[in-house]
């Protein structure tokens, strides 16, 4: 079996049977003559990896509105590339909310009947379209279910006369694992830019994990999981030949990292593929933890030798060296309890927020933003102040990565929106050539998300200036297909109306 997917799953698929790139034309492949010296284009390079650092911003200030209303413990947002949202309602119910905020009266999935939720961490926790819905209709949940307690990974399938619906007696069980307690069932499940599915996992409950499951590699518990669900054939998944301890008799092969308490929502930065995981504290730090997208598995996040960075229960534990500590931290107090994790804004109707992190605090409603500052090597966080208390447990973003929060207690989605704009950022998407590059690193496919329709001409060199390919699109979505170019380092120039901008982008 291959280590990597031979298909990237695009930011925003879509769910309709229609063209999943509006307007995008793109000219045969072409090679030519080298048009520049090596040495131009590796200044070239130099000058546009400095320049394409992110710089220190200006704090953004936002507002929470009320988006939809009539949902019940609402514990999730997802999308499956369309205007649709789909919102997880902890008692076994996934709900549609169109664009104007109107809920769809019946549920696109009703499994209320195989759910256990009577614990106040179990349920249906975790919702993930497969990035071939389109086509496949398949998507995946995560639940906790009763006698025996444990966790449920399934696969569903979208209705064949009702793209509103699902079948529910398409369920096939991947697999499932013990839960001993009621708590800590974790429930975040996300595609990767690999194309595989990541699943989080508790680490069973109780409290200051009593049998030390977060650093134990033969346990389910306390993780974060990767699985490749193309098979189609019982059990439905295979165990990808790069994760860390495949091979391995002495470890659980699904693994991809570990340390964890209840990583309550990681997701994927949608343009960088980096990793964004917020882990629940037990009774002081709350974290969130960050690995790079160049990162080959295998982190130790610490739980249960660290609580954030600070000792917990050093019984059994190596060095500090051999564990990740989190990029942020904050300690309970002032109403603080309990983080939830968000999302990296990369939706264009706000600029002042591009680029932030988001992430909350179930208990006070208090949300921070989050930005690693390449000018002084260090993560900034700054807090945004208080709104809803018991409301945020999770962040949810659309088809076009504008943000969404749930209300808990109310049963409301909310929208965040800026409410003051950042010139410095204004500037930085115009310096940039308002163009969006995913996945970097790429394999086989490179989608671009331009902020204008006008035309584009690009052109892809190496860096001793031989020109690879090149072509023309139009619309704000495209694709590049660049499967025959060979791995390596090269420059993407981009022509629009006498202004032109020019790329880093590395092919493995």
């Amino acid at each position: 079996m291959a280590n990597a997917k031979t298909h990237l799953p695009a930011p925003t698929p879509r769910c309709v049977v229609t063209d999943l790139y509006l307007g995008y034309h793109s000219e045969p492949f072409h090679t030519s003559e080298r048009m520049y010296s090596a040495r131009y284009f590796w200044l070239l390079w130099v000058v546009v990896w400095s320049v394409m650092g992110i710089q220190a911003q200006d704090v953004p200030s936002i507002r929470i509105v009320p988006f939809a209303e009539g949902l019940e413990l609402p514990v999730d947002i997802q999308h499956c590339g369309d205007e649709r949202l789909f919102v997880v309602e902890r008692k076994g119910r996934i709900r549609i909310v169109w664009p104007d905020g109107t809920v769809e009266p019946e549920p696109f999935l009703d499994i209320r009947s195989r759910v256990a939720s009577n614990g106040q961490e179990m349920g249906l926790l975790g919702l993930a379209f497969h990035p071939d819905y389109k086509d496949n209709g398949y998507f995946y949940v995560n639940y906790t279910a009763a006698r025996p307690r444990r966790t449920v990974i399934a696969r569903y399938q979208r209705s064949p006369i009702d793209s509103n619906k699902a079948d529910p007696n398409s369920e096939q069980v991947l697999f499932t694992f013990m839960q001993p307690y009621s708590n800590h069932n974790g429930g975040g499940m996300v595609f990767g830019p690999d194309g595989y599915l990541y699943i989080g996992t508790g680490d069973g409950g109780s409290a200051n994990d009593p049998h030390d499951y977060g650093q134990n590699l033969q346990t389910h518990l306390g993780k974060i999981l990767r699985i490749d669900v193309d098979v189609e054939h019982a059990p439905f998944y295979t165990i990808p030949e790069d994760n860390p301890f495949f091979g391995r008799d002495d470890a659980n092969e699904k693994i991809w990292a570990y340390g964890l308490r209840n990583p309550w929502r990681f997701s994927f930065d949608r343009l960088t593929g980096d990793l964004y995981i917020a882990d629940v504290g037990q009774k002081k730090v709350e974290e969130v933890n960050f690995q790079p997208a160049r990162s080959s598995g295998g982190a130790n996040y610490g739980w249960r030798c660290y609580e954030g960075t600070k000792d917990f229960n050093l019984k059994g534990c190596g060095d500090r060296s051999n564990y990740v500590f989190p990029i942020f931290e904050y300690y309970h107090g002032k109403g603080d309890c309990s983080v939830t994790g968000g999302y990296v804004y990369r939706g264009q109707r706000y600029p002042s927020l591009y680029g932030w992190y988001f992430v909350g605090d179930f208990c006070s409603g208090r949300i921070w933003v989050l930005r690693y500052d390449s000018t002084t090597g260090t993560w900034q966080s700054h807090d945004l102040g208080k709104y809803n208390a018991y409301a945020y447990a999770s962040f949810g973003e659309n088809s076009e990565g504008e943000l969404f929060v749930t209300h808990y207690q109310l049963g409301r989605i909310d929208r965040i929106e800026a409410t003051t704009t950042n010139n410095n950022t204004q500037k930085k998407i115009a310096d940039e050539g308002a163009v969006l590059l995913y996945p970097n690193p790429m394999r086989e496919k490179l989608y671009v998300y331009a902020r204008t329709s006008v035309p584009y001409h690009w052109e892809l060199y190496d860096l001793t200036g031989k020109r690879w390919a090149q072509g023309r699109f139009s619309g704000q979505r495209a694709v590049l297909q660049l499967g025959d170019v060979a791995p390596g380092i090269y420059l993407l120039h981009i022509r629009i109306e006498g202004a032109s901008w020019t790329y880093r982008l590395v092919k493995i």
